[in-house]
């Protein structure tokens, strides 16, 4: 009888490893999905470290230099020079 406990022991064992394997949690399902959710976090975070990059460049363009602002007046604002014309051209 101790001869067939052990065996069946070991089975039993195993088939929780398996199960543990497959369904609980850190299962290989589970881990899927975390690294889907990673990867799109990650190009989430690499979208916003762009954003954060242009915005920082277009803050120190516009602490060093008045160019800048003369560009986002003009553009945005439609702001002319003395003796300058506006001329705008729908489309």
């Amino acid at each position: 009888m101790a001869n067939r406990v052990l065996p069946a022991l070991l089975i039993a064992l195993l088939a929780v490893v398996h199960a543990q394997l497959w369904f609980g949690r850190g299962s290989v399902g589970d881990v899927a999905s975390l690294q889907r959710k990673l990867q799109e976090q990650k190009l989430r975070n690499a979208q916003a470290q762009q954003a954060n990059e242009r915005l920082a460049s277009e803050v120190r363009d516009l602490k060093e230099g008045l160019d800048m602002v003369e560009e986002k007046a003009r553009g945005e604002l439609g702001m002319v020079k003395p003796n300058e014309i506006f001329v705008q051209i729908a489309r």
